[in-house]
């Protein structure tokens, strides 16, 4: 075959190549468009755990703390409630949003409950958090006598 009698519709090879290549062009940008948020909203999931995370601690601290006070002998739930108040202002309020703190106390048991919402970066949504210590109550039985 003479390559004048060649058709017309075919292009050399190396046409080819540059034609596939301007067919992609504009991908990247494209790809960095719907990669980008993603990614973000990735980051703002992970660092919204954390905060969860911190506030689900900070919540914990201040359980127990208030009932290592409202245990003791001679004390009263108010008595765990106010320390667990104190221990919540200096660990960081804003953490643990709109918190709520109630301390019972019975015959045998001390519980203090602390319940909010960890803060939120985006204001969507909320997560909540909640926890509870429990201890039994300090009896003095006096010295010498067995427990």
């Amino acid at each position: 075959m003479n390559p004048t009698d060649r058709p017309h519709n075919h292009a050399p090879p190396c046409r080819r190549w540059r034609s596939l290549a301007r067919d992609e062009r504009g991908a990247v940008s494209a790809e960095l468009v719907i990669a980008t948020p993603l990614l973000l909203l990735l980051i703002m999931g992970v660092i919204q755990f954390a905060l969860w995370e911190h506030a689900e601690h900070i919540a914990s601290a201040v359980a127990q703390q208030g009932v290592s006070v409202g245990r003791l002998q001679g004390e009263t739930a108010g008595a765990g409630q106010a320390e667990a108040k104190s221990v919540l202002d200096q660990l960081g309020p804003s953490v643990l949003a709109d918190s709520n703190i109630t301390a019972t106390r019975t015959a045998t048991t001390t519980t203090v409950t602390v319940t909010g919402h960890a803060e939120s970066i985006v204001g969507i949504f909320t997560l909540p958090v909640k926890a509870v210590a429990v201890g039994p109550n300090e009896v003095y039985t006096g010295a010498g006598a067995a427990p």
